[in-house]
């Protein structure tokens, strides 16, 4: 074996940096899910007590290794049972973009790329937006580019309808009985309304964002979607991509966001705006 280095006792071959690295690089990735969520203390207190035990192991402490060994041999069933919810928030990230719509497989195959969002008619989508956020009516959007989304379409009530601006103010009429909850538009239409979202755990979101607008943010974590939603409270508008959010867009901006999407053609620093952009809108409102 070619040693890269000694430190005093100890040789270090380059497969040993290799190795450091990748569990470097694996406890990033680890770090990065966990993030702004409480299982970031207990996976720091994991993580301690194990760097312990292995202090421990090198020195030969039998007796406190052998205590320390006992609560590693069960490390593997604890950890599953503590992070489960960041395990399925790291599996559905994972397979979010594996999901295939098995009637529709071969067509999949064939028009990979298919333009598909050139089916929806965006200016009916902006005209319902512009009058939601002039009444303060409480509004939730996904739009999915290339996935069904069956899992949290049957969590609400199918509706597989035509796309048009007096259908998504009817379905948001706070008197209407889908208006709780989200629709979610796929291949130009609307597949369904009253749909439950996941709810994002992040502890770094400002106080006042209500469920509505953690749950625009938690569905973009865990599917790759672009989720709209409009404070019932203030009328102001967020945009939600991959866990991150823009506010304080102008009816343009927010259009074009939209488009990229659906055209996937999204920058790469999809989350930077103007920053006079809030400013801007709120002037605008007041000049009306």
């Amino acid at each position: 074996m070619i040693f890269a280095f000694k430190i005093g006792f100890l040789e270090v071959s380059w497969v040993d940096l290799i190795d450091i690295s990748l569990v470097a690089v694996l406890l990033y990735q680890v770090y990065k899910l966990i993030r702004g969520s409480l299982a970031m203390n207990i996976f720091l207190g994991i993580l301690s007590l194990y760097l312990i035990y292995l202090i421990v192991r090198a020195a030969q402490m039998e007796l406190l290794a052998t205590i320390l060994g006992q609560f590693m041999g069960v490390g593997v069933l604890a950890t599953i049972i503590l992070f489960q919810p960041e395990i399925r928030k790291f599996l559905l990230l994972i397979g979010r973009t594996t999901e295939i719509n098995r009637d529709d497989i071969f067509k999949t195959i064939t028009n990979w790329r298919s333009d598909h969002h050139e089916e929806i008619d965006i200016s009916q989508i902006m005209e319902a937006v512009k009058t939601l956020k002039a009444t303060r009516t409480g509004a939730l959007i996904v739009f999915s580019r290339d996935i069904e989304l069956k899992f949290y379409v049957e969590t609400g009530d199918p509706l597989d309808s035509e796309l048009n601006k007096r259908l998504l103010l009817s379905i948001f009429n706070k008197n209407s009985p889908l208006h709780d909850g989200a629709i979610i538009i796929y291949k130009g239409r609307i597949k369904a309304a009253r749909c439950v979202l996941p709810v994002s755990e992040n502890d770094h979101l400002p106080p006042h964002f209500g469920l509505r607008h953690r749950s625009a943010i938690g569905m973009s974590e865990t599917t790759d979607t672009l989720v709209l939603a409009i404070s019932e409270e203030t009328g102001r508008l967020i945009l939600a991509r991959n866990g991150k959010y823009v506010r304080g867009l102008k009816l343009k901006q927010v259009e074009q966001k939209i488009l990229q999407y659906l055209h996937n053609e999204e920058p790469k620093n999809w989350d930077e705006m103007p920053e006079d952009a809030e400013s801007l809108e709120q002037s605008e409102e007041k000049v009306k």
